[in-house]
């Protein structure tokens, strides 16, 4: 129990710093790596309370796919000076209090949470919870997913279609100074337009238009 103890203090220690570091972080790919460890943390401890199944899909869905995804799309828009012109723009005023109803609601989603217990308390009655020893925690998961909260399962569906989606858009918006490669136009380019042939006088160079 003493050791149990101690790597829960200590993963729990952990997680909450990484969370820390993700919002304080000025390099956006250090925050990608402090919330890849913050990941890390939190399936341990999904793994120390006995929840097996929702600490390998943190390992394999959150830490393999999504945190590797966000360094992707971080390293690849060069998020970094596109903050610094957001917050030197007039229009970064704008989103503010946009932001603070989303962390309102956000908010008051933990606080309904916490206080569950309060709203709904046959959730934690031993009688009509499942028999954890007669049904696996893979099988009791799935039984409460898809029948008690199919809806709310669907519309966590939909948002990350849209995430997908906006990832998309963002990768093929046009930007400042950077070439873009046309496929189309390389395959069907004729013999003439890629060949200039030129007569060039005896012992005199060729100048050629940048």
């Amino acid at each position: 129990m003493i050791a149990h103890s101690i790597f829960f203090y200590t993963f729990s220690l952990i997680a909450i710093v990484s969370a820390i570091m993700v919002t304080a972080s000025k390099n956006t790919v250090h925050s990608v790596f402090f919330l890849i460890l913050d990941f890390i943390s939190i399936s341990c401890l999904f793994i120390m309370i006995g929840a097996e199944f929702l600490g390998m899909i943190m390992l394999i869905v959150y830490v393999g796919a999504v945190a590797v995804l966000f360094l992707f799309v971080v390293m690849m828009l060069n998020v970094a000076q596109q903050k610094n012109q957001w917050f030197a723009s007039n229009e970064s005023s704008k989103h503010i209090p946009v932001g603070l109803i989303i962390s309102t609601f956000i908010f008051v989603e933990i606080l309904i949470v916490i206080g569950g217990w309060k709203y709904k308390p046959e959730i934690f009655d031993i009688n009509n919870s499942i028999n954890l020893y007669s049904v696996s925690n893979t099988h009791s998961l799935g039984n409460i997913l898809y029948t008690d909260y199919i809806h709310v399962f669907q519309i966590s569906g939909m948002i990350l279609l849209v995430a997908m989606i906006g990832a998309i858009v963002l990768t093929f918006r046009q930007r400042v100074g950077v070439k873009k490669q046309s496929y189309i136009k390389q395959i069907s380019r004729e013999r003439v337009e890629g060949v200039e042939v030129l007569e060039v006088e005896s012992n005199k160079g060729v100048k050629i238009n940048d």
